[in-house]
């Protein structure tokens, strides 16, 4: 084996530049790869880990206390099909005021609860001490620094009571936002009752709820499979796009791969029957060129492996970010392997069909080959386009790829994904900025002016009177009151946001997918995601529940939103929860031709208790996909034009004594020059014409995957985002990949003397 080492070796050193080519394509691969196997982990098994160690319940479900009691609910512990079941405990809704403390103002659901632990759903209790005494509670918070100056706060409620956080503590199940001690929730009068479950067979959860609690009616049942797609769908909204670009950048690494290798057997024939005469194997010859490639390939890996761990940290937490799961982020070992493992094994086996040619080839055939003059099936098509009207050296140029049929067809392989990659990133900068806008409201909102919160100046004027002057200012088109306010949803144990809207609601750019907008009382739209994690669709009615009031609204309309837990409703509805609320901001459209500075000062001249601010016009969520969108189609464009110049740089090699021969009866370096180049254009333009549609089918897939794992519907505007003179950009842009790629190469078989190419020969 140490002889195949020293000549593979030797082979890597004479062929640096494409060696460099090889591994920068498979480090762009494997970045990728690591990265979408990071998000596959943290999407499901950490959650997964998580619910296991804290014995997380499978279905959390509440009843009504006065019509179910508590030995009723005891006695289904012992149904079948029940693995260990936790409860009654009485559960009670509390409305936190809206003073100046450590917990926001709305609703909060409070379990009477002795302890952390259980049979089912143990919450981490991760700084201070369980509720042990009266007017102690905990709250639940997930697993961070910034949330340990709560304990000690003072918590203080609409209903009267006052309360001092003793401890913070995470559910996987979020059973609950806080917990105090069962007496003390016996004396807040609890209006309803929780039963935590686990089952031992998980796979219907819909039956195995019907059954333990049949003839109960509970009021509301919670999923842990909604809290599992909850806490992983913005991580499974990334994966698409990054698998895609992964896998194309995969394809073009084996393309590359089995080039470098074919080019490296056809031009290395003599030297094959050489190593064969010495006493080389078949076997051995053809482990020469596997490690030829695998050594570049490992090397690429190895480091785009590190690269990979390095991106994947700061991404995991950034889509992770306020999903409220006590999980650990981090990319696991077995992501790591299989990209280390996986990655240089796709590299051989892609160098095996064009390293078996090695394999075949006897030594006397070998070194007859490689002294022979070769003539292709180009010499043919360069003889019927000279009676074109086309330059000579376009047309030699344009027969070129018919010499090496095989490598021609690998390089416009290349080429085709090349462009596919390009186009579908194009297309996700169209669609993220398509929904950025949307999202953002641009055009239609352009400033928000918020009223002072109990530690700002407060205004003077009243709800309708603030309404009244904004809309007298210049400029002013639109004015929409906003009341945002958090309330349950009856039958669910975790609060939701509603907004609530008076005025010039419609002129706010939501774009409806289903149904229609609001447009009266008891009337709420709703985002897609919302409507997935609660299993309701339009036309079905929810309860919205404010303390102790209640109100019914029907689901009208299906809105294009990522929130899951948000519903925009109507301001009669509001006023059936709490006739005394105010709006706690206004959105406002201006004229084209006005100024919002200077819009903003005149409110804030008018009424020092209001504070404007300009609307944002950039989403997080689009920017940070158009970057790495942007980041790997660069690289991928890049990656594809070494693919054309290392194609030029094999046939250029093998064509010196042709090229000598050009040169000897007129031809010029200028002329070369274009006849090389045009070669890898005609293939440029074939790979943009099929590259595009690739591309575009690519991206609706990408886009349409995108939208599920975020719980979205996609409406036309994300999806058909392509015009004709971008489509034509787009075909250019598989010329300019091979132009760009041919060109260097080509300049450098324009300046060779035809003394110095006869010598080689």
């Amino acid at each position: 084996m140490s002889a195949v080492w020293s000549v593979a070796l030797a082979a890597v050193r004479r062929r640096r530049l494409q060696s460099a080519i090889l591994a920068l394509v498979v480090l762009c691969s494997t970045v990728a790869i690591v990265v979408a196997l990071g998000l596959l982990e943290a999407s499901s098994w950490p959650f997964d880990r998580t619910f296991a160690e804290q014995r997380g319940a499978h279905v959390v479900a509440t009843f009504d206390r006065a019509t179910v009691p508590d030995a009723l609910l005891t006695r289904t512990a012992g149904r079948p099909g029940v693995e260990a079941a936790a409860g009654p405990f009485g559960q009670k809704a509390l409305t936190v005021a809206d003073t100046r403390q450590s917990l926001p103002p709305g609703p909060l659901t409070v379990v009477g609860r002795p302890g952390p632990g259980g049979p089912v759903d143990r919450v981490d209790l991760w700084t201070g001490r369980w509720a042990a005494r009266p007017g102690e509670i905990v709250v639940n918070r997930p697993v961070e620094p910034l949330f340990s100056d709560l304990v000690g706060a003072t918590v203080r409620t609409r209903e009267g009571m006052t309360f001092t956080i003793v401890g913070l503590a995470s559910s996987v199940s979020r059973t609950a936002e806080a917990w105090v001690t069962p007496a003390q929730m016996r004396t807040m009068n609890p209006t309803a009752t929780q039963m935590l479950y686990r089952f031992t067979e998980a796979g219907d959860l819909r039956a195995a709820t019907a059954s333990v609690t049949a003839g109960l009616s509970p009021s509301g049942v919670q999923s842990y499979l909604t809290v599992k797609q909850d806490v992983s769908r913005t991580a499974s909204a990334y994966l698409p796009f990054l698998v895609g670009f992964g896998l194309l950048g995969l394809l073009v690494a084996v393309l590359i791969v089995a080039n470098v290798v074919g080019g490296a057997v056809v031009a290395g024939q003599r030297h094959i029957g050489v190593l064969k005469s010495l006493g080389f194997t078949p076997d051995q010859v053809m482990a020469v060129y596997l490690v030829m490639v695998l050594l570049p390939g490992s090397a690429g890996c190895l480091v785009g492996t590190g690269l990979g761990a390095l991106i994947s940290q700061p991404l995991l937490h950034r889509v992770f970010a306020g999903t409220g799961a006590a999980i650990g982020l981090g990319v696991g070992w077995w992501a790591y392997l299989t990209a280390l493992v996986g990655v240089p094994a796709v590299v051989v086996l892609a160098a095996l069909v064009p390293a078996s040619r090695a394999h075949r080839l006897s030594a006397a055939e070998s070194i007859r080959a490689g002294g022979g003059r070769r003539s292709g099936r180009g010499q043919a098509i360069q003889h019927l386009l000279s009676g074109t009207p086309l330059p000579r050296s376009v047309s030699l140029g344009l027969g070129l790829p018919f010499a090496r049929p095989g490598r021609s067809a690998l390089t416009l392989a290349a080429i085709v994904l090349g462009v596919a990659a390009t186009t579908l990133a194009t297309g996700l900068f169209r669609t993220m900025t398509a929904y950025g806008d949307t999202a953002q409201r641009v055009g239609h909102v352009h400033s928000v002016v918020h009223v002072g919160r109990p530690d700002q100046i407060r205004p003077k004027l009243g709800d309708a009177a603030i309404e009244a002057l904004l809309r007298a200012q210049p400029g002013v088109r639109h004015v929409t009151a906003d009341a945002w306010i958090d309330v349950r949803l009856l039958g669910h144990t975790s609060r939701i946001k509603a907004q609530f809207l008076r005025g010039d609601a419609a002129t706010r750019g939501d774009v409806v997918v289903a149904g229609r907008y609001i447009s009266g009382p008891g009337e709420v739209a709703a985002p897609s995601a919302f409507l997935r994690r609660f299993g309701l669709r339009v036309g079905d009615r929810l309860t919205l529940a404010l303390g102790d009031a209640r109100t019914q609204a029907t689901i009208v309309g299906e809105v294009m939103d990522a929130a899951n837990d948000l519903v925009i409703a109507s301001w009669p509805t509001l006023t059936a929860l709490d006739p005394g609320r105010s709006a706690t901001q206004y959105e406002v459209r201006l004229a084209p031709d006005a100024d919002v500075e200077t819009f903003h000062a005149a409110v804030k001249a008018a009424e020092p208790g209001l504070y404007p601010r300009t609307k944002s016009q950039v989403d997080q969520n689009s920017v940070a996909v158009i970057g790495a969108a942007s980041f790997f189609t660069l690289i991928l464009g890049v990656v594809a034009s070494l693919g054309v110049f290392n194609t030029v740089v094999l046939n250029t090699r093998e064509r010196r004594r042709d090229l000598a021969m050009l040169k000897s009866i007129g031809m010029t370096p200028r002329q070369v020059t274009l006849m090389t180049v045009t070669s890898m254009a005609a293939l440029g333009v074939l790979g943009g014409l099929v590259g595009v549609p690739v591309g575009i089918a690519s991206h609706r897939v990408v886009v349409l995957a995108m939208m599920e794992a975020a719980g979205l519907s996609a409406p036309a505007i994300l999806l058909d985002v392509w015009h004709v003179a971008a489509l034509a950009a787009l075909v250019v842009a598989g010329v300019a990949i091979a132009v760009l790629g041919a060109f260097l190469p080509a300049r450098s078989a324009a300046a060779l003397t035809i003394a110095e190419a006869l010598r080689t020969e």
